[in-house]
């Protein structure tokens, strides 16, 4: 039986080593100046010449990327009332990363595998976001695994039905699932209540929905707005290099196709969200390259990418860490430079956000202090993370992130998806909650028994 694939195992062809070095680098970047790529692999590595982390050079950088935050958006901290509702879990793309995902065929009717996933229907999600919208929610993010039974349309299923190799273009029909997810169009409309705002259809979800057809990403995205949907998330870029690509996620579309998809998106109207999913076997050329290649995106869509999110790894329930390809994620120190060489680089993206799903509540507002200024949202609920092994909940209240903003000297700020709308917090006019929303007065978004019960259920 061959030995599985470690890290030690993989030869890159592109390696952190430069001709700059990190004084060079780090002028720069107080100068203002633009970064290259060779810039950023210094001030992420604090300098190529020399192994591991030097904490002094650590802190110069995370210095630098501090005040840049301050000329660029000042002191405020930004977050959004919102919620998750990811449609479902069904997936055979089989990306080593993911623990989200359920092998599809468990889905289907008379499977005598038991599956721990989720389908919704549309109806099912109209539901959800309904009550959530009466709460006070003004933002859905819905990111769903890759389900066979999906089409775009009912023209995208008619074209699926007729292929003469379904299993070519990975369609199974939906009378064979327990539950039908319906179409992507159908669920885009099913969460578009009361003026909420839709973020989904990832540029893999994208694929997805023209799978079968010679449809550009352009005709897809366009039949997608008109559905309801307001803004793509560029989620599914991972890190924007084939050759980790073929490692991580061999099955998902290529560098090429996702840069494609998002310039598409933007084609037709639709707002932009860029992440980069680091801390698993790439290094620190490979993230550097990825944010060259968000940055020149940004140029070619004129400024549609809203902000940029670092999604450190979360390994402990994934199959790279199951496999012995990764014995864990980033280092706290790893993060914290991710943060601050996204804010010095991205000279032409204003926001760059700190997840407290990934660093927990503490660590989540130190990179408040590395260069990050938004603070995510609410999310009332969060499941990708979470089977992946994330321990740090699923819900902050707005008591919770003006106790946390305050608490580092900060101003805490309700905003829209797409920033154009905020709403300055008073610390001293409680109670706290969200203003922007169609239904927002301000309520907050659970009572005080419906938190406890949630952190009830956390406990168990």
């Amino acid at each position: 039986m061959e030995r599985p694939v470690t890290k030690d195992d993989l030869a890159f062809d592109h390696v952190p080593e430069t001709d700059q070095s990190f004084e060079n680098a780090l002028a720069k970047a107080n100068d203002g100046d633009r970064l290259t790529v060779d810039d950023a692999i210094e001030l992420l590595t604090t300098g190529t010449a020399t192994d591991g982390i030097d904490r002094r050079r650590k802190e110069l950088v995370l210095e630098a990327a501090d005040r840049r935050r301050a000329d660029v958006v000042g002191e405020e901290v930004t977050f959004v009332a919102n919620l998750n509702n990811n449609v479902t879990t069904a997936c055979n793309v089989g990306c080593l990363f993911c623990n989200f995902k359920d092998a599809a065929h468990t889905f289907e009717t008379g499977s005598e595998v038991d599956t721990a996933g989720f389908t919704k229907t549309p109806a099912d999600s109209r539901e959800i976001v309904s009550d959530a919208v009466s709460r006070g929610i003004y933002e859905v993010t819905s990111v769903s695994g890759l389900h066979p039974a999906f089409a775009l349309d009912d023209e995208h299923r008619e074209i699926l039905e007729s292929h003469s190799d379904p299993k070519a273009v990975n369609y199974i029909p939906p009378e064979r699932y327990e539950t039908s997810p319906g179409t992507y169009a159908e669920q885009m409309g099913a969460m578009s209540v009361d003026g909420v705002h839709v973020h989904s259809m990832t540029p893999e979800e994208g694929y997805h929905a023209r799978r079968g057809t010679d449809w550009s990403y352009e005709e897809v995205y366009g039949r997608l707005a008109d559905a309801g949907l307001d803004t793509v998330p560029g989620t599914a870029a991972e890190i924007l290099v084939d050759e980790v690509r073929d490692v991580i996620c061999p099955g998902k579309i290529d560098t090429g196709g996702w840069l494609e998809a998002m310039e598409a998106a933007a084609n037709v109207g639709l707002g932009l969200t860029a992440t980069i999913m680091y801390g698993h076997v790439e290094n620190e050329a490979h993230r550097a390259l990825h944010l060259k290649r968000i940055r020149d995106l940004q140029e070619r869509v004129d400024g549609a990418i809203t902000e940029f999110v670092p999604l450190s790894f979360v390994h402990q329930n994934t199959p790279l860490f199951e496999h012995d390809v990764v014995s864990g994620g980033a280092s706290t120190d790893e993060d914290e430079l991710l943060i601050a060489v996204s804010r010095l680089f991205l000279d032409n993206v204003d926001h760059v956000q700190s997840s407290w799903v990934k660093y927990g509540d503490e660590q989540g507002l130190k990179m408040l202090s590395c260069g990050a200024d938004d603070f995510m949202g609410t999310i009332l609920s969060e499941e990708i993370t979470k089977r992946a092994g994330g321990e740090y909940g699923e819900f902050r209240s707005f008591e919770d992130y003006v106790e946390m903003i305050t608490s580092i000297g900060r101003t805490p700020v309700e905003r829209s998806t797409d920033y154009d709308s905020q709403w300055v917090i008073d610390p001293d006019d409680p109670p706290f909650g969200p203003e922007l929303g169609p239904k927002a007065d301000g309520s907050p978004l659970l009572t005080r028994e419906e938190r406890s019960e949630r952190a009830v259920l956390a406990d168990d």
